[in-house]
């Protein structure tokens, strides 16, 4: 084998190695990956039951409802559909109705949601930017208001 045979034989096997880490690093992340949707496309997509997600709107007026041992249970809105969510444990201090809202958990098999960790929003630069432009679009959103 010449020098240059050799060099090339090298510079392959190492791109060849890098590409399997890489390819191994993605497939190792895929359960990791949560996607993010609106109550819309939530709906739209038909997302199978038990997959993971993050949801995310503004908690619809008069839907909270608190239940026993810190079971909650509130919709969220993007002002085209809206969806039931059930969550137990303790709610940010900043969770309140009509406030931005993101929801991580699985859908259910009769359409609702049930969330295992919830974050509250208090104003636009904390809200994801795919729920402020539809809000903005539909004529809800007002800055500097959650």
């Amino acid at each position: 084998m010449t020098r240059k045979q050799t060099r090339l034989t090298v510079i392959l096997s190492g791109l060849a190695l890098l590409g399997v880490a890489l390819g191994l690093m993605l497939f190792a992340m895929r359960d990791s990956i949560v996607f993010f949707y609106t109550p819309s496309e939530m709906a739209d997509k038909h997302i199978a039951p038990g997959t993971r997600v993050r949801l995310g709107g503004l908690v619809e007026q008069g839907s909270l409802v608190k239940g026993t041992d810190g079971q909650v249970s509130f919709a969220i809105t993007d002002m085209t559909k809206t969806i039931k969510v059930s969550y137990k444990g303790l709610l940010p201090d900043l969770f309140r109705e009509g406030q931005g809202v993101v929801a991580e958990g699985s859908g259910t098999a009769d359409g609702a949601f049930k969330a295992d960790s919830v974050l509250a929003k208090h104003d636009e630069k904390y809200m994801p930017k795919e729920i402020v432009d539809k809000l903005k679009a539909q004529g809800v959103w007002r800055e500097g208001k959650g």
